[in-house]
């Protein structure tokens, strides 16, 4: 099958890009960090407005694909904040329990896998670093600049590899 059988592929992180993780930064500011509370947390994300009507918008032509530096162990939550907020059906690639390489790694790592069988027409991500690399690679990319930005986060998802 070639790339053109297939719709394009608009590939959507979560984290500030689609779910508010505001109310839930509080666990990255101790020391040491509350991994375990920051993600029991994430199925209280409030949507954020932006990115839900760009994914919906983009299903009209595209299938989704949700990118996620979360990991696997969160995807029933994941999941179920996805269909709860009436969000479009897609695969959910999610970084390995134990995989701590920053997010611009693993997440380019997976937009090269998907870009061998699909077109790639965009992806749509909050982390500047990993939109940087995106771009460098080839891809076009939205950077979702609508959710308020943390200095912890950042620093979780390129040098802790959590998020």
């Amino acid at each position: 099958m070639t790339r053109t059988d297939k719709p394009p592929v608009a590939v959507f992180d979560l984290d500030n890009t689609l779910a508010d993780t505001a109310h839930r930064q509080r666990f990255l500011e101790r020391r040491p960090r509350d991994w375990d509370a920051f993600f029991a947390a994430a199925p209280h994300d409030a949507p954020l407005a932006e990115g839900v009507a760009l994914v919906r918008e983009s299903a009209e032509e595209c299938e989704i694909v949700y990118l996620t530096g979360r990991p696997e162990r969160c995807r029933r939550d994941t999941l179920d904040w996805l269909s709860a907020h009436g969000l479009p059906d897609g695969p959910v690639h999610m970084r390995g329990d134990a995989d701590r390489r920053p997010a611009r790694r693993t997440k380019l790592e997976i937009l090269r896998r998907l870009a061998r069988t699909r077109e790639i027409r965009v992806l749509v991500d909050d982390d500047e670093l990993v939109c940087d690399d995106a771009e460098r690679a080839g891809f076009t990319v939205v950077r979702a600049r609508w959710a308020a930005r943390s200095a912890e986060l950042r620093v979780a998802q390129e040098r802790e590899g959590r998020t």
